[in-house]
């Protein structure tokens, strides 16, 4: 179980080394009412997984798990890598990251400028998974979850508690909100635990994992989190208004929360105060 006293850790852990992203509020909608927007696609790396990777590698360090010689290893469709493969290298220690053959482009450049070591093969992230799991065992390298480790979660959670000393009366925060094409989270709150779905669409590289943790899964049921799905279509509309109306850039996957606002599938009340997560800025800007 992922507690407070968790994410304090991973906050004291990772201070000085992860930015303090801001917030902005965008222009006042009357269907919408007072929204918020979380810059975390300013973090480093561009996504919010630099904080569950810093916290991480550090704690293995710590532990003395950490090897100077095969450092960490990571399967990624992209964002966990770049996050891993930057975290290592702050720590001077070498990161191998699996990636599938969709991984895209922009990605694997970063990677590989970082410093990674990139192993591209199978077409979604569970085979990627199946790779790195191995490549561990056989080398000693230390395992990096994209998602589904107690370190990695509390290091991402440190984005929650950071916007709620930013913004402290916010009744409502989206984040990660589900393409209906990859509908992880709906999937297993319908069926009362962790399922297998097919993946696909705009967001898959960032959003397509088949299965979703059991640490996300229970502070999903623990603390009440809804499943919001919105369309390839609605996530495509979404980034291009961030991008036009206030030239934000960000990733398909980071559209997907501003997308359940914009398109209707969550409606605040009268006066909700709703904070929307950038999560991810990882994309081709050619594209925007």
């Amino acid at each position: 179980m992922i507690t407070k006293d968790d994410i304090d850790q991973a906050a004291r852990r990772t201070a000085g080394l992860i930015r303090k992203t801001p917030v902005m509020a965008a222009d006042r909608d009357e269907a919408t009412g007072q929204v918020w927007f979380k810059c975390e696609f300013m973090q480093h790396t561009g996504t919010f997984k630099a904080r569950g990777a810093l916290n991480r590698i550090l704690a293995s360090k710590e532990r003395g798990e950490l090897r100077a010689d095969v450092g960490v290893v990571v399967a990624s469709g992209g964002n966990a890598g770049l996050a891993n493969a930057y975290a290592a290298a702050q720590l001077g220690v070498p990161a191998t990251v699996f990636v599938p053959e969709a991984a895209p482009a922009v990605k694997v450049h970063k990677l590989k400028a970082i410093g990674a070591t990139v192993v591209q093969g199978g077409a979604e992230y569970a085979a990627a998974y199946q790779a790195a799991v191995a490549h561990a065992a056989k080398t000693g390298a230390v395992y990096c979850h994209a998602y589904d480790q107690r370190e990695i979660a509390a290091g991402a959670g440190t984005v929650g508690s950071e916007l709620l000393e930013q913004l402290p009366d916010v009744d409502t925060i989206l984040v990660a909100v589900e393409p209906a094409t990859a509908p992880t989270l709906h999937a297993a709150l319908a069926a009362g635990e962790p399922v297998d779905v097919a993946v696909s669409g705009v967001a898959a590289d960032s959003l397509g994992a088949r299965r979703i943790g059991d640490i996300g899964f229970s502070v999903a049921v623990r603390c009440g989190v809804e499943s919001v799905l919105v369309s390839d279509e609605q996530i495509v509309a979404a980034r291009s208004a961030l991008w036009n109306d206030y030239r934000i850039g960000v990733e398909h996957g980071a559209a997907a929360a501003y997308a359940a606002l914009a398109a209707g599938a969550y409606v605040p009340r009268q006066d909700e105060r709703v904070a929307v997560i950038l999560c991810g800025a990882n994309t081709d800007p050619a594209t925007l």
